[in-house]
């Protein structure tokens, strides 16, 4: 671990953990996002995909002691995001990598607790799954849909293939091969899981719902470009 990071407020053992964070036009919320992890002495991978605002320099203004941020010049999408912010975090010998999202929904109380089953050694990936119950109607119908698009292409379930917050061990972080530019990663991320036979488990999380929030992430829209790019994908 490097020297000049502060290690992982971790209650179970000495593990060096690293939030991966993508950011597009984030400037409203990731500093507090970043304080907020911050003050868990958390580590960060923050990659500004290519944002048109002030994202990039809030988050260096931020970050300090508590990790490292990269740059896409230009936009290149949620997944190609996640892969620099994941192989940026295997770099840096990260022993757990977690995704999180920079508009605020994620509470961040809640990643040690995803945390857990990889430090017990009981799943490789674990997802923070959301209550559907306390999901707006929107966001409920689209993530639905998802769950059921995600079944059928990649034949496996889980409770919230769309969630942001994810928890992964070296080992399954090192096998995953993202192609997904977009918010299809999720779902792609899911297929992953079933190919490399690896152990996941599913931890309920918080989501907090502002309108910020709202406007982000997978609704039906979303939805149906995801599936007419799988049917695509299939087609070729």
């Amino acid at each position: 671990m490097d020297q000049n990071l502060k290690k992982s407020n971790n209650p179970t053992n000495n593990w060096n953990i690293y939030v991966v964070m993508p950011a597009y036009n984030e400037s409203k919320t990731i500093k507090n996002v970043i304080e907020d992890l911050k003050q868990r002495n958390l580590n960060m991978v923050i990659i500004d995909d290519g944002s048109h605002d002030k994202t990039y320099k809030i988050a260096e203004n931020s970050i300090y002691d508590h990790g490292f941020i990269y740059r896409h010049v230009i936009n290149r999408g949620l997944g190609a995001a996640l892969e620099t912010g994941i192989k940026a975090a295997l770099a840096k010998n990260a022993d757990i990598i977690v995704t999180f999202d920079a508009d605020g929904q994620h509470n961040p109380d809640d990643i040690i607790p995803v945390c857990k089953p990889i430090m017990e050694k009981r799943a490789d990936v674990v997802i923070g799954t959301r209550n559907f119950n306390e999901m707006p109607a929107s966001k409920k119908f689209g993530n639905t849909v998802m769950n059921i698009i995600t079944r059928i292409f990649y034949g496996i379930h889980v409770n919230d293939s769309q969630s942001g917050l994810r928890a992964f061990n070296r080992k399954a972080a090192k096998v995953l091969d993202i192609t997904s530019r977009g918010y299809g990663v999720s779902s792609e991320i899911i297929g992953e899981i079933k190919k490399y036979d690896l152990k996941v488990e599913e931890v309920e999380i918080e989501t907090i719902y502002t309108d910020y929030s709202m406007s982000k992430g997978t609704n039906l829209m979303v939805g149906l470009k995801i599936l007419a790019k799988l049917i695509i994908g299939i087609l070729k």
